[in-house]
This record gives C-alpha cells, sequence and structure tokens, in this order.
C-alpha cells in the first residue's frame, strides 16, 4: 500500500510520463460548448476515456446527450467502438451528468507495467473522440 504522498507522486510521475511520451496539446475542455468537455481517468482497476456533458439546465444536457445518441452509429462504425451511454450519471458530490464512456478494464496507474497499455489505449480512443469531435462539432453545438 501507498501512503498519500506516495500515491500522489507515482500519479503525477503517471501523467508526466504520458504527457512526454504523447507530447500534444489535447482539446479536453476547449470544445467551445460550455461544460462539455472529454476527460481522461485512471485508478487501480480500470482506465478511460470520457465525454461528460454538465450543464445544469436538463434541458440543454439532455439535448447534447441526444444529439451524441444520434450520431450512435457513426461514432461506433467510423471512429470508437463499445461506447457506454449515461444520460443520468451521479457524480459522487450528487451532480446529476451525461456522461459516454470507453474503458479498459484490469489495468492501474499503480503498476507500472500497465503504464505503455494505458497509454495507447489514451491516446488511441481520445484522438479517435477528437477526430469524431472536430467532424460533427457543428451538429453538436446546433441545439436550438
Amino acid at each position: 500500500m501507498y501512503s498519500k504522498e506516495e500515491t500522489q507522486k507515482l500519479k503525477r510521475e503517471f501523467w508526466v510520463t504520458f504527457a512526454d511520451k504523447y507530447p500534444r496539446k489535447w482539446m479536453l475542455y476547449d470544445t467551445k460548448i460550455k461544460d462539455f468537455s472529454f476527460k481522461f481517468y485512471v485508478d487501480n482497476k480500470k482506465a478511460q476515456v470520457i465525454i461528460d456533458i454538465e450543464p445544469r439546465n436538463d434541458e440543454t444536457r439532455n439535448a447534447y446527450f441526444d444529439k451524441l445518441v444520434a450520431l450512435k452509429n457513426i461514432l461506433n462504425d467510423e471512429f470508437i467502438k463499445d461506447l457506454v451511454y449515461e444520460q443520468n450519471y451521479t457524480l459522487e458530490s450528487g451532480k446529476t451528468i451525461s456522461r459516454i464512456w470507453v474503458e479498459k478494464l484490469g489495468v492501474g496507474v499503480s503498476n507500472r507495467n500497465y503504464w505503455d497499455t494505458i497509454f495507447e489505449f489514451f491516446n488511441e480512443k481520445m484522438n479517435a473522440l477528437e477526430l469524431f469531435y472536430l467532424e460533427y462539432d457543428d451538429f453538436i453545438k446546433d441545439i436550438n
């Protein structure tokens, strides 16, 4: 078991190593849609690439989610398979958002032997999501 400080140091090293191996600027929060972002997540059981749709207004949140659901077949056939769609995902804070993600199970940040596998997963899946978004962002943004 790692202490809290050791865990923080290991996670920091993980992200620095990832940035060194894949030195590019990821889109992440720069989608030009408020509260619509791409995220990386890793713990000791899984790695995930995520789209979070977080507007406080449920109508707006659901409209963006519905746009992505409308593009589900294109996304699956041309960009990335095995996405999980959850319209009403509850965060630990209790806030309800919409989340779409793909995950790789059986990997963990605390085992350096998995790092390259996680990095490749992150690069492949996030790159696919970004390419999809860049092609369909005008459609996604138009919720009026």
